[in-house]
């Protein structure tokens, strides 16, 4: 663990390699789990107010289950979450001809009709934040769904941080990624 700002950073999202492989796992991370994405307090609001453009994307039994929860619920410790369908799919999933669950807010998103990609915790995956008061905690998620993402990550020789560079400006900011490469480079 290193610190990098007020966050401390986990080396293995420097030294463990990760490229999602839909594929291979069909989109599994969003129909598998026991509860739904986390959420930051402002992302509720925008999945409130996106809602009526994300819906047309969204199958028959997501809007309903949406209808009954909301566009995000609560859980036992106070934290936001997407809600699930019957306790699996996240609402928010949709599936491709071949089967594999994509994102509907990223597919509005694709199609220019938002301009918020996903909940910032699905951006990251697989590297996991959690807040506290002084510092955040940045951590690589291990998942054995995932193990075919770390085999392509391996071949093509992706560390996690470059994987999920966009996400980690998004949530830190530029400088705090650049900084974070200047780590990954005296390291490896």
């Amino acid at each position: 663990m290193f610190q990098l700002g007020k966050a401390i950073v986990s080396e293995d999202i420097l030294d463990k390699d990760f490229v999602c492989n839909l594929n291979a796992c069909k989109g599994a991370c969003c129909i598998d789990g026991e509860a739904g994405a986390p959420l930051e307090v402002e992302e509720t609001q925008i999945l409130r107010d996106i809602y009526p453009k994300v819906k047309p994307f969204l199958r028959r039994e997501s809007i309903e289950a949406i209808e009954a929860q909301g566009t995000s619920v609560t859980n036992d410790f106070g934290e936001h979450e997407t809600p699930l369908i019957n306790g699996a799919d996240c609402v928010y999933v949709v599936f491709d001809k071949k089967g594999t669950a994509l994102c509907g807010i990223e597919e509005a998103y694709n199609q220019g009709l938002i301009n918020w990609k996903k909940p910032v915790s699905c951006h990251l995956y697989p590297v996991r934040i959690r807040d506290y008061t002084e510092f955040s905690a940045v951590n690589y998620h291990r998942w054995e769904i995932c193990n075919p993402a770390c085999a392509l990550g391996m071949e093509l020789q992706v560390p996690i941080y470059r994987f999920v560079k966009e996400a980690l400006i998004r949530k830190f900011g530029e400088d705090w990624y650049a900084e974070l490469e200047k780590v990954a480079q005296q390291g490896r």
